[in-house]
Formats: structure tokens, C-alpha cells, sequence
């Protein structure tokens, strides 16, 4: 008879099998000693370390980017509606309160119906993430794209493979992996999955779902390139994303500072190198290098149809958030305003340019 041990044994042998995960007539032992250097079960490392950079924002937001929030201008939340138990359950009942029912309310205390909807439109608000938790949430984005850039360029920038994208193919699966850039691709796992868990409790975007699926699809990628030696792909990947997203948190962070020039200043600066970056590069230079170098090197194998899945659903994400920039730029046009949560606007911004 097969024990428990037997059977979640031959579940993951049967997971793990060669011919799914690598090119053809190659075996896991083929990638030692390099894939030592970097065990499959070493990316358990970035679950705790995800709820420390969770930590480490929370300290962060409260303790210096609140007061430079405050400092530059940027008001709290606004006056909170005073308790009051008729109301409170009327407003939780349903979102939605009729005029009917506001005359009603409006009877029972003999308030007049203005009154009453003051109340209810305090109390809405208090549900509402204030601009200053929107600055220094935008803010820490920021921090964090700047440095994870900067750290990536450093490091790899004598890499060879960071140039000539070909080169992230040629010698695999037998490449090696150094400290530093062990180190980096552990942070950057740790540090999306931070972001997979803090979208639950940040501000609540119309795009929820979509960046969901951002998240999820980041997160499988790097999971992804860890186990099967593709750290060098992985790599250039985010390094391209995070470029854009820099301008775009910084935008964001200039919206709210109410600084209109500025906002428009790195805003075009964003667009142009969204459009560069993920509109061209990322099409015709990764994702063109992911689907035709690796049949150069013998047949497809299983796990190469997986990772273009991942390529793809990136790309169709690409797609429909320039629509949505694109729409916003309609907008300002034809309205001579600018500003909108870019790309993932706020679910209570419904006046925003994006909607």
C-alpha cells in the first residue's frame, strides 16, 4: 500500500517532469552546479520578506512621507460626520438613499433635507481614501521603482544579455547566477508580492481586476524564469516595465501636491517612454526574442508555450491601459484640463480624466 509520502512523491515528480519544464534532453541535474546556486525552493525566502517590506511601508508612509505630504500641502482627511444611530443605519442599509427617504429622515429629526444630506455626504466621505493616503501610497511606489531601476542598471550593467536580448538564450539552461543578482531577483519578488497583498487594502481602483491580473501574471513570470534558470529575461523584463512606471508614480505624486506644471511636465515624459517601452520594445524586441530564438535551439517544449502565455497576457494588459491613457489625453484635449488617476484611476474619482 502507497503511504501519504508515496503519493505527494510521484505528484511532484510528475510536476516537476523534464520533458514539460526543459528543452528537449535536458534533465534538472543538467542545470547543476548553477542551478544550486539558486535552488527553486530559495523563492520561499520572499514570503516573509514581502510582510517586512509591508512593515517597512507602513513605518514609512506614517512616519516621513505623511508629514512631507503635510508639509508640501497636501490637507488630511476632511471633517469626519458626527456619530449618530439613525442615520448611521440608514446609510448602512444601502448606499443608495432616495429622496423619499431623506424627506423622511429629514421629519423624524426635524432637521431640514439640506441638512440631512450634508450628513450623508461627511459620512460618504469617510469611506473615501483621503489624498494625503493617495500621495504617500503613490509615493512609496515611487521610492521603490526608483531604486529597484537604479540597483537593476548597476548590476547588470556589464551584463551582456542586457543588451543584446539574444544573449539571454544562448548557453541555456546552463546559466549561472551571482550573489548580487540573487539577492536582487529575490527583493523583486518579494517586493510584487507585497503589492499582490497591499491592493486589497489600498485605494480601490476601477481597474481592480485588471491589475489583479497584473500582479498574478508578474508574480507566475518571475516564479516562473526562477525555477527554469531564465533570471536573465526576467530580468530585462522588469527593468523595461519599471522604467515607465517611475513617471507614472511620479505623476501621480504631483497631481496631488497640486503642482499642474509639473504634472504635465512628467506626464508627456511617461507617455513617451510608456510608448516606447511597452508599445514597441516590449512587443518587438522580448516578447519577438521569447517566441522565435528558443526554436532556434531545437524544438518547443511545454514550458516554452507557458512563458509566452505570461508574455502575452502582459502585453494585452499594455494594450488596454494605453487605451485608457489615450482616453485620458482625448479628454484633456477637449477639455484644456489635465489630471486623472493615471492608468488605475481611484473607483470615487468618477470626474477624473480617466474613467
Amino acid at each position: 500500500m502507497v503511504g501519504v509520502g508515496g503519493i505527494l512523491q510521484k505528484m511532484s515528480d510528475k510536476f516537476w517532469n523534464d520533458d514539460f519544464w526543459l528543452p528537449q534532453n535536458m534533465t534538472w541535474k543538467d542545470l547543476e552546479p548553477g542551478f544550486g546556486d539558486h535552488n527553486p525552493v530559495h523563492l520561499y525566502i520572499s514570503i516573509p520578506c514581502a510582510f517586512l517590506i509591508l512593515t517597512l511601508r507602513y513605518w514609512t508612509e506614517r512616519y516621513c512621507l505623511t508629514p512631507i505630504g503635510i508639509a508640501i500641502g497636501i490637507r488630511k482627511r476632511k471633517t469626519k460626520a458626527f456619530p449618530h444611530l439613525l442615520l448611521d443605519k440608514s446609510y448602512t442599509v444601502g448606499k443608495g438613499i432616495s429622496n423619499t427617504e431623506i424627506l423622511g429622515l429629514a421629519k423624524q429629526l426635524d432637521w431640514t433635507e439640506r441638512k440631512v444630506n450634508r450628513w450623508l455626504r461627511l459620512r460618504k466621505n469617510e469611506t473615501k481614501t483621503s489624498t494625503l493616503d493617495k500621495f504617500c501610497e503613490n509615493a512609496w511606489l515611487f521610492l521603490n521603482y526608483l531604486c529597484i531601476f537604479t540597483v537593476g542598471i548597476i548590476a547588470f550593467w556589464k551584463k551582456p544579455w542586457l543588451w543584446d536580448i539574444t544573449m539571454c538564450w544562448y548557453g541555456y539552461p546552463r546559466h549561472n547566477i551571482d550573489d548580487v543578482i540573487w539577492w536582487y531577483y529575490i527583493i523583486i519578488t518579494s517586493f510584487y508580492l507585497s503589492l499582490f497583498i497591499s491592493q486589497f487594502f489600498d485605494t480601490k481602483r476601477k481597474d481592480f481586476w485588471q491589475m489583479f491580473a497584473h500582479h498574478v501574471s508578474t508574480i507566475a513570470l518571475l516564479t516562473f524564469c526562477w525555477v527554469l534558470n531564465l533570471h536573465r529575461i526576467g530580468s530585462v523584463v522588469l527593468l523595461l516595465h519599471i522604467s515607465a512606471d517611475i513617471f507614472l508614480e511620479a505623476a501621480k505624486m504631483a497631481r496631488y501636491a497640486r503642482c499642474q506644471k509639473l504634472f504635465d511636465a512628467i506626464f508627456m515624459i511617461f507617455t513617451i517612454v510608456w510608448i516606447i517601452t511597452r508599445l514597441y520594445m516590449y512587443p518587438f524586441w522580448i516578447l519577438r526574442c521569447t517566441l522565435t530564438i528558443p526554436l532556434t535551439f531545437g524544438p518547443p517544449f511545454p514550458a516554452y508555450f507557458l512563458l509566452n502565455a505570461f508574455m502575452i497576457l502582459l502585453l494585452v494588459l499594455h494594450i488596454f491601459w494605453s487605451y485608457l491613457i489615450l482616453k485620458m489625453i482625448i479628454k484633456c484635449l477637449k477639455t484644456g484640463e489635465t489630471g486623472g488617476d493615471i492608468r488605475s484611476s481611484s473607483s470615487d474619482d468618477s470626474d477624473d480624466c480617466v474613467s
